[in-house]
């Protein structure tokens, strides 16, 4: 059964470590200690809490794609009819071709947080 680490936790559930502990602290998700002593949260734990905060109307918009990377554009490659921007999404990096005017019309540029909602009908998983 596999067990993260407080900031391994926090990167999955996006939100900051400091919220994880307060979490462990008041008993909303449940911590061990690993072998070198480093406070761990169980898998099918955090997979739990995901699902309940994915259905949490207090986050952000409520949608149908459920693949969804919060992440900071780092790049934008813009012609008159089509851009390129690029996030990063913690550890991915994450390419999106949209219009010029959706990316004037939303802002887009270096430094913005934004989310990229991802809607496929194949997904590949690897482990």
């Amino acid at each position: 059964m596999p067990h993260y680490r407080i900031g391994e936790a926090a990167g999955l559930l996006d939100v900051s470590d400091d919220t994880v502990r307060r979490w462990i602290d008041a008993g909303r998700l449940r911590a061990t200690t690993d072998e070198a002593g480093r406070r761990v949260v169980d898998g099918v734990e955090l997979a739990g809490l995901a699902q309940e905060l994915a259905g949490d109307p207090g986050r952000p918009e409520h949608t149908s794609a459920r693949n969804q990377f919060r992440g900071l554009v780092t790049r934008v490659v813009s012609d008159q009819v089509m851009s390129q921007v690029e996030l990063q999404c913690g550890p991915f990096r994450v390419v999106s071709l949209i219009s010029t005017e959706a990316v004037r019309d939303l802002g887009l540029e270096p430094g913005v947080v934004t989310t990229a909602r991802v809607k496929a009908t194949n997904v590949v998983i690897e482990h």
